[in-house]
């Protein structure tokens, strides 16, 4: 504990001496530098004090999530110019390294001098996250997008083509504070001509009550002529708090469990039901959280219990890691499975169809979007709310709208 402090400690004084270098640089003003210096060193301490407050019977508070905000909006920025700095120091040592040895040059002029320009470089290159992380808290956290994914399959029953599916995932319900914002989602998810809604998983962040103020705003969600289905996601199973008895810890899971029913959704917990339309029929099969990483309570063989291996089979399973480890090469043949669970991390760079990032890559090979394997596919949505950082940059909230075609893929 004492060592991983002082590591900690360690690597805010490195970010701090060389943000502080690109100021220094720039600026000749000492009451500038002295200010700088002293805000920084009272945001610090807000920061690590804030932190220190957190109450792990509560869990996830609008002072967590302020403070979280905040300590991206200042470090994220001072990493960046940091990184631009320490590769500066890099070739300044090595030409000072070259002039000592190569060109024996006098000791007071051995070391280069740090370059305005580079610090300039540094500053602006880092006003870009800034500005991304500030959008991100006032706009990017309810700017909801619909995104329209077609899927063909050469097996899909020829009642089933053209048959839509809007998904949803993540909501995270405790972390909302904006009713307009989520009143104009409902709007959206309404507005989506589909046959079928599905709910991934995550209706809140641990506890049932932070559900309760939402409850009128989703039934407003409209009856699907296939059904309204969702699975639970890893938050559900309040696992990230102290609960006080394991009796409190499963009356929240009841609660939870139940708020599903309450806005109108039929929650699968390991099992399967048959979409029926006109004399085809196509097995939608739920499972619980089940996640490399994460509580493993997902039952595929139980939920596939008596379904066939040549009916056409949708899954929901919240954690897209449920995919590689045992969905794609299950003998039942799961055609499409539905994910949520990475929120691309809420921060990345999208364009549509050209380039997409996140360090969300780096942790699920599935993170957002549509992946596809041997004729198999999972689709992850990015999550329609937000949890921990206050924001979206990049990777926006989503409502999903997918539709089954029967034929092959031309892409």
């Amino acid at each position: 504990m004492i060592l991983r402090f002082a590591i900690l400690c360690a690597l805010f004084l490195f970010i701090e001496f060389y943000s502080y270098q690109a100021f220094r640089t720039l600026i000749k003003l000492r009451w500038v530098l002295v200010s700088y210096q002293v805000i920084s060193l009272l945001l610090l301490i807000f920061i690590i004090y804030s932190f220190s407050q957190v109450d792990r019977s509560v869990g996830q508070t609008r002072q967590f999530m302020f403070t979280t905000g905040l300590m991206l909006l200042v470090y994220v920025p001072k990493i960046v110019m940091t990184l631009i700095l320490f590769g500066e120091d890099i070739f300044r040592i090595g030409a000072s390294i070259l002039n000592y040895f190569i060109y024996n040059a006098p000791r007071k002029e051995m070391m280069p001098d740090r370059r305005k320009f580079i610090s300039q470089i540094a500053l602006g290159l880092a006003a870009v996250p800034f500005l991304s992380l500030i959008y991100g808290i006032f706009e990017g956290k309810y700017n909801f997008k619909v995104v329209k994914q077609t899927i063909f399959f050469p097996d899909l029953p020829d009642a089933f083509d053209g048959f839509k599916i809007t998904q949803i995932s993540d909501v995270h319900s405790g972390s909302f504070d904006n009713p307009e914002k989520i009143n104009y989602a409902i709007d959206l998810i309404n507005e989506q001509e589909a046959d079928m809604i599905l709910f991934t998983g995550d209706i809140v962040n641990t506890h049932a009550t932070e559900m309760h103020p939402w409850l009128d705003t989703f039934n407003r969600i409209k009856d699907y002529k296939y059904g309204k289905f969702s699975v639970l996601g890893n938050h559900d199973y309040g696992e990230y708090v102290i609960w006080p008895s394991e009796k409190q810890k499963d009356e929240n899971f009841q609660e939870i469990k139940k708020l599903y029913g309450d806005i109108g959704f039929k929650l699968m917990l390991n099992e399967h039901t048959y979409i029926q339309k006109g004399d085809d029929k196509i097995a939608l099969i739920g499972v619980e959280n089940w996640g490399v990483n994460f509580k493993k309570v997902g039952d595929l063989n139980k939920a596939s219990q008596n379904v066939a291996q040549d009916d056409f089979k949708i899954l929901m399973s919240h954690d897209p890691s449920h995919w590689d480890a045992e969905i794609k090469n299950h003998p039942k043949n799961f055609h499409l499975s539905l994910a949520g669970h990475t929120h691309g991390m809420q921060f990345g760079i999208e364009i549509p169809g050209y380039f997409k990032w996140s360090l969300a890559q780096y942790i699920y090979k599935q993170w957002a979007g549509l992946y596809e394997e041997a004729g198999k596919y999972i689709y992850v949505n990015r999550g329609f709310g937000f949890h921990a950082y206050p924001g979206r940059v990049g990777i926006m909230p989503e409502i999903t709208v997918i539709e089954l075609k029967k034929g092959k893929n031309v892409a």
